[in-house]
C-alpha cells in the first residue's frame, strides 16, 4: 500500500467516523414505541436506550395479577429498546456501506 493509499484510507476513516457520531446523535433524538398485552402497556424508547415514556391503561391494573403486568411492562420496555438498538445498527450500517471499501479491508 502506497502513501496516497494511506491517506486515502486516512480520509475516508475520518469522515466516516463524524457521519457515525452524526448518525448517533440524530438517531438519540428519534424515539420507537412497543406494545404488549394488546395495547394494555405501551413503552417508548429513544435510539440511546432510554426508555423514555411508559404508558399502562386502567384495564391492565389488575390487583390479583401483579405477575401479569409486570410482564407486559417488561416485555414493552425490552422491545422499545430492542427497536432502538436495531434502527440505530441500520443507520450505522448505511454509514459504513456507504464509504465504500478501504484499501486492503473487505467491503461491508
Amino acid at each position: 500500500m502506497g502513501f496516497g493509499d494511506m491517506q486515502r484510507m486516512m480520509r475516508q476513516m475520518q469522515k466516516m467516523q463524524g457521519e457515525m457520531v452524526r448518525i448517533q446523535e440524530e438517531v438519540g433524538s428519534r424515539t420507537v414505541e412497543a406494545t404488549s398485552g394488546g395495547g394494555a402497556v405501551t413503552a417508548v424508547a429513544s435510539g440511546k436506550g432510554v426508555l423514555t415514556e411508559l404508558r399502562i391503561s386502567a384495564e391492565a391494573m389488575d390487583p390479583t395479577d401483579p405477575e401479569l403486568l409486570a410482564d407486559m411492562i417488561l416485555t414493552a420496555c425490552n422491545e422499545a429498546l430492542r427497536k432502538g438498538q436495531e434502527m440505530l445498527a441500520r443507520e450505522m450500517s448505511k454509514v459504513a456501506g456507504s464509504v465504500g471499501g478501504l484499501p486492503g479491508l473487505p467491503r461491508p
